[in-house]
């Protein structure tokens, strides 16, 4: 699970405050809700996104790049989740590496594409929540009581998103009740949909969809779902300008993550590249892997 030390921005600086006397503050010790969002509110709402702190006020040069392409696939015994590496500004390329998906736990992971600023922060805000929800309650969420925690979190974004600067994330896990990889998408209102076999988001989806109709079938395994993931997103980056395609010369590959009863697994690049020149091979001789 992620550590507060490893987060940066807003949340961390709430976990880190420690009052001059050299113990917590009353607001640490007062009894009340399991939500981390509930108790920033509390504490210090001017750091929430949109609520008048220094995230509400964005400057065009930290808010103004965007990211693009996610999509998620299911397999049996898990799901993937994979996002490209560009995020744009306008007709520019803003970043060539820049990354979109994040483990939120040992068994789920966040996807992001929109205002890159803030949904980086979204992400680390709901990493915190569920963090938070588990240290109070002294038990982890359920797979749905995740994907209903990231609504939250978006519905309070709502008078950023109004203002142009929207985040629609995806959400992928292993519900372990049911055994089973489970994905949620959705609207930069705070409407949460679940999606069967696969879903995409962001400019590209369109493309890597119909990607992703084609590739995907039932009894996938981990290791097909990955090379549909990165051949989805290939395609995505062979149509729209805002999504990036594996780039060899660079050597910057997709951000490509599998979750399983074993918990949350980033592909390793090496793997990724072997699939990327085999991917590659293929298309110089005018073919596709079925």
């Amino acid at each position: 699970m992620a550590t507060t030390s490893a987060l940066g921005g807003a949340p961390r600086k709430v976990y880190a405050m420690i009052c001059d006397a050299g113990r917590l503050a009353d607001a640490y010790l007062r009894p009340g809700s399991s939500s981390f969002l509930d108790f920033l509110s509390d504490h210090s709402p001017e750091l929430l996104p949109g609520a008048g702190g220094n995230l509400a006020q964005p400057t065009s040069e930290t808010l103004s790049p965007h990211a693009t392409t996610i999509v998620a696939l299911a397999f049996d015994g898990g799901v993937v989740m994979a996002g490209d590496r560009r995020a744009t500004s306008g007709h520019m390329i803003a970043s060539r590496d820049i990354e979109k998906v994040f483990a939120a736990d040992d068994y789920c992971a966040i996807g992001i594409s929109g205002s890159a600023g803030m949904g980086v922060e979204l992400a680390k805000l709901f990493t915190l929540e569920l963090e938070h929800y588990e240290k109070i309650e002294g038990s982890p969420l359920s797979l749905d009581g995740k994907a209903n925690r990231l609504a939250t979190l978006l519905r309070s974004h709502l008078p950023l998103a109004l203002q142009g600067f929207v985040v629609v994330p995806m959400l992928a896990g292993f519900d372990l009740s049911r055994g089973v990889g489970r994905i949620f998408s959705y609207d930069p209102t705070g409407g949460r949909y679940e999606e069967h076999e696969h879903h995409g988001t962001g400019s590209g989806s369109v493309f890597a969809r119909g990607a992703l109709k084609k590739l995907w079938r039932p009894g996938l395994t981990a290791s097909d779902a990955v090379r549909v993931a990165i051949e989805s997103l290939f395609d995505a980056a062979d149509d729209d300008a805002a999504t990036g395609g594996p780039d060899p010369v660079r050597r910057i590959w997709p951000v490509v993550a599998t979750v399983t009863a074993e918990g949350y697994r980033r592909v390793p690049e090496d793997e990724l590249a072997e699939i990327v020149e085999v991917l590659v091979a293929q298309r110089r001789q005018g073919g596709r892997q079925a």
